[in-house]
């Protein structure tokens, strides 16, 4: 805490009475709790229902050790250009701590008042292959669990339950994607598919037949909240908060209208009472949100941060870089997929670079920068897939495929150090630093098929060489001047 503040502050406390629970989140971070779970409290005080939320956490006891001295209440702090707003939210009732307590999670889970699972778990966190989406096999908490009663996975944790409510002769729970992967219902579908057949038919064709797992597209910028941020609010309010979130003004949520029919009304909260857009198809706002928002905010984190940007409003305040999203934008992003209906794509653009300026947001390069063998094949290279398809332009897409892969290689231009945190972060530096020229490490990193289709590599291969050895030699901002 910082050397102003009084040594002993009073812990935040709940104001009202807890809601009862009716939802299971797992991968309780920043993220949802600055984002459906406001909406998911809003649409209680709009219309009522039983739809408190116990939060999971599958590895850390973080989340949990720093909420509950403060009954699962938290502070949600909205940051606008033009200044803040605080909320108090308190939908959050209780978090487990799965690898303390499996059977408490599983127990949970298949309790008859949980209607709906929620999941904030990041792209590695579905166990898969990101270039083909199939059940990564080979993963070690996936060979875990399919020979074990207490599961360490995501998918290994909705599989045992709804193996219990099956047995216990209840509909299913419906499972409610909120990660940033195209169509991520019929993905999550088909990963738990696969994991169940493997150890039940029976059980697989029941969840195909009943469960419900319908695609989201979820859209806010939330920075990671740092221990001055918490000692900024402590001064401002007088109380310690130790679990703020911190958020931009504007939000989305758009999901498919596909829950357990069993439940009837009671399937999920009114959502859209409080604004959130249900609709029969979610495709054209997924590649909308993820080509236009996350592709974007991934070129502009791995070239922002090698040309020595901490933030991503400190990048788009460079005037070079402000050309650059544009281009992306306008060449090689807006043509490569149909809008959702009624939707101006200029305009939605002119409104995320309004969102990236925003100075009160402070969304660090190197956190965006994360998990990027993750991240690429649905942020960037199904948009090129469909530009080298199409014949038309990507340069710009090669080029930031180019500076993740500078950037993976774990030293920037200037021979500094990188902290790359990736799943794959051995495997990439390794992949680099067996090439002696810009050719060989571009095509050592393109064998990756985790990440690269094979087909793609041979459209792509060129176009990221030469965005590399201009990179390594002139210096981002050359070369992105001589690309507008």
């Amino acid at each position: 805490m910082e050397a102003g503040l009084p040594a002993e502050l009073p812990r935040l406390t709940r104001k009202a009475a807890k809601p009862v629970p009716g939802i299971v989140h797992l991968g309780l971070g920043a993220f949802f709790r600055a984002h459906g779970a406001l909406y998911i409290e809003e649409a209680m005080q709009a219309s009522g229902g039983d739809w408190g939320i116990i939060g999971v956490s599958l590895q850390s006891s973080a989340m949990h050790d720093r909420l509950a001295p403060q009954d699962f209440v938290y502070t949600a702090q909205e940051l606008g250009p033009n200044g803040e707003q605080l909320h108090q939210v308190g939908v959050v009732t209780d978090v487990l701590v799965a690898r303390q307590d499996p059977d408490a999670v599983l127990a949970t889970l298949a309790d008859p008042g949980i209607r709906l699972v929620t999941l904030t778990i990041t792209e590695k966190g579905y166990c898969h292959d990101p270039a083909t989406g199939r059940l990564n096999m080979a993963h070690p908490d996936i060979s875990h669990d399919l020979d074990s009663e207490h599961p360490v996975s995501s998918i290994g944790f909705l599989v045992q339950a709804l193996a219990r409510r099956r047995d216990a002769g209840l509909p299913p729970f419906t499972v409610l994607s909120c990660d940033n992967l195209p169509d991520n219902g019929r993905l999550l579908r088909g990963i738990v598919l696969e994991f169940a057949g493997k150890l039940d038919a029976d059980l697989a064709h029941w969840i195909a037949e009943e469960g419900r797992f319908p695609s989201s597209m979820v859209d806010r910028i939330v920075p990671a909240t740092k221990p001055e941020d918490i000692d900024a609010l402590a001064t401002k309010t007088g109380v310690l908060d130790e679990a703020p979130v911190l958020h931009e003004p504007f939000r989305q949520w758009v999901i498919e209208d596909d829950f357990v029919e069993a439940y009837g009304a009671d399937a999920r909260p009114d959502f859209g009472a409080v604004g959130v857009e249900l609709v029969a198809n979610i495709t054209p706002y997924e590649d909308m949100k993820i080509r236009m928002l996350n592709g974007t905010h991934s070129s502009l984190a791995y070239l922002g941060y090698l040309a020595g940007y901490e933030t991503i409003s400190e990048t788009v305040a460079d005037p070079v870089f402000a050309e650059f999203v544009t281009h992306l934008w306008r060449h090689e992003i807006m043509p490569s997929f149909t809008p959702p209906p009624g939707v101006d794509l200029k305009a939605y653009a002119e409104a995320l670079f309004q969102r990236y300026a925003n100075p009160a947001i402070r969304h660090r390069t190197w956190q965006i920068a994360m998990d990027g063998s993750q991240k690429l094949p649905q942020r960037l290279l199904g948009t090129v897939r469909d530009n080298l398809a199409d014949r038309r332009d990507c340069l710009g897409l090669s080029t930031a495929i180019a500076a993740w892969m500078i950037y993976v290689g774990g030293t920037d231009l200037d021979g500094k150090p990188i902290d790359v945190r990736d799943p794959l972060a051995d495997k990439l530096k390794a992949l680099s630093d067996s090439g002696t020229t810009p050719g060989e490490k571009v095509v050592a990193l393109l064998s990756v098929e985790e990440i690269f289709d094979p087909q793609l590599v041979k459209g792509l291969r060129l176009h990221v060489e030469s965005a590399y050895i201009l990179l390594s030699m002139d210096g981002v901002r050359p070369v992105l001047e001589h690309m507008a």
